[in-house]
């Protein structure tokens, strides 16, 4: 993936010039600008008395303040996607081991039909087990009969 070229940008804040080198696009770059003489001014309008540099210091607080918020807010949210597709793994697992008793079950149900008691109810899947290990059992020893 190649890296983006960089590009310069003319921002006018505090009515002074500033060249800024970056990757963003120029419409990124006006919406930064607009944001920071936006928050600039308000800055100076709630401290009259505050110069342009107390308020470009007061505004990096408040950027970098933000930006540690919406960190913690991405290592949160981060960990409970982390923690959702454990999850998910849990369900997909517990689903598999469904369709595998289900399948224990009804092969338990074919055997029992197979030797003419499909009027006998399996209750969970320990009895279907039970059945089809008599089954296997049986053909062994039948086997076993017709080898002798």
């Amino acid at each position: 993936m190649a890296a983006k070229e960089k590009t310069r940008y003319k921002a006018v804040i505090a009515d002074q010039t500033y060249t800024i080198i970056g990757q963003e696009s120029k419409q990124h770059m006006d919406l930064v600008t607009k944001i920071v003489n936006e928050q600039l001014a308000e800055i100076k309008h709630l401290g009259p008395q505050t110069d342009n540099e107390q308020a470009s210091v007061l505004l990096a607080i408040n950027a970098v303040s933000d930006q540690l918020k919406k960190q913690e807010q991405v290592l949160t949210l981060e960990q409970q996607v982390a923690e959702l597709k454990q999850r998910t793994i849990k369900v997909i697992e517990l689903e598999n081991r469904i369709k595998r008793i289900e399948a224990i079950e009804e092969e338990a149900r074919d055997v029992l039909k197979k030797n003419g008691q499909e009027d006998v109810e399996i209750h969970n899947h320990m009895e279907a087990q039970q059945i089809l290990n008599e089954n296997r059992k049986q053909q062994i020893q039948s086997k076993s009969l017709h080898e002798q």
